[in-house]
């Protein structure tokens, strides 16, 4: 319920529990605003939305008539097991009214979740989030014998992205500027430098991201003629199809990474704040990681007061990167 990148993450574990139990009844309850990528059907049976940017705006009243609303609709489905894979305060207070007794979650539950659901820790405990997810299916019996990412068709998106613009050529690179904490954003003046960079070697640059991104879309756009810029310009399926007929992607840890990483493209992650170790590119053979050559990376921090890793980072060495991925 807070992040694209947590959703996807989640996918093997779906998948893992729909392979093991094909006769279940799978539902999901999501925010709308990171639900692009919840499996269809047969995987996924129903998906419940919560909005929270619309819960926050409401008044005390219809704050309490849409959690009543919320409790009546969860306890109609008659649960018997529920899985909280967040493992935060919201997401405690859902399973708590779904009407259900037996709530489980992954191994790090935060904000008093773990008392709420069970934390499930597993040999992974201390590993990458879609293993610490995976332990969960591993503990309801589920067999893993590999790491597979339910996704959609996305010829339609594809057709979709053609007709909204003709300055997709291929073939082109996906940079995405945008991430949800701003300690993980690479500048923007960075990605205007390797941007150019990448034009002036002969691909086509596209710019892609949500609407959070479009800022600095047009920033960059600005300051480099040429790249096409689409941030804020596609669905969640749409910039899914854009990443599926790249020939690279560049980010730094963000959503659209793990839209790549599960389709194994070629990609290159910056990494500063964040631990490529818990959340980076997994089970991507063509994935580089460009980790911040400083002390305090992966401080796991969403604001600092002395914020120089992504800085650090530089577009001549992630250029670098991009020259031995093409050649």
């Amino acid at each position: 319920m807070s992040s694209l990148g947590d959703v996807l993450h989640t996918l093997p574990a779906v998948a893992a529990l729909r392979k093991r139990f094909p006769k279940a009844r799978l539902t999901w309850l999501v925010h709308p605003q990171f639900s692009g990528f919840v499996p269809d059907p047969p995987v996924i049976d129903e998906v419940i939305y919560f909005d929270k940017v619309k819960f926050k705006k409401m008044s005390l009243g219809e704050k309490w008539s849409c959690f009543k609303e919320m409790r009546a609709l969860l306890h109609s489905r008659k649960f018997d097991l529920v899985i909280d894979m967040h493992g935060l305060f919201k997401s405690a207070v859902l399973a708590a009214i779904s009407g259900c007794d037996n709530r489980i979650g992954f191994c790090e539950m935060w904000e008093g979740s773990g008392l709420i659901s069970r934390p499930i820790r597993g040999e992974h405990a201390k590993g990458h989030a879609i293993e610490q997810y995976l332990d969960v299916a591993r503990y309801l019996g589920c067999p893993v014998d590999e790491i597979s990412f339910p996704l959609p068709d996305l010829s339609r998106e594809w057709r979709a992205v053609r007709e909204k613009t003709d300055a997709v050529l291929e073939p082109y690179v996906v940079l995405v500027p945008g991430a949800r904490w701003e300690t993980k954003i690479w500048p923007a003046e960075h990605f205007a430098k390797l941007a150019e960079m990448i034009l002036r070697d002969g691909k086509q640059v596209v710019l892609a991201g949500g609407e959070e991104s479009i800022a600095t879309g047009a920033q960059i756009a600005g300051l480099v003629p040429g790249v096409a810029n689409l941030t804020g310009k596609t669905s969640q399926r749409e910039l899914g199809a854009l990443i599926q007929h790249c020939m690279l992607y560049i980010s730094a840890d963000t959503g659209p990474l793990v839209i790549a990483t599960a389709m194994k493209k070629p990609l290159i992650a910056l990494y500063g704040p964040t631990r490529p170790e818990l959340t980076g590119p997994y089970g991507d053979e063509e994935a580089v990681v460009v980790k911040a050559p400083v002390p305090c990376a992966g401080c796991r921090k969403r604001h600092c007061g002395h914020w120089i890793c992504m800085q650090s980072i530089t577009p001549e060495t992630v250029f670098e990167e991009y020259r031995k991925k093409v050649q």
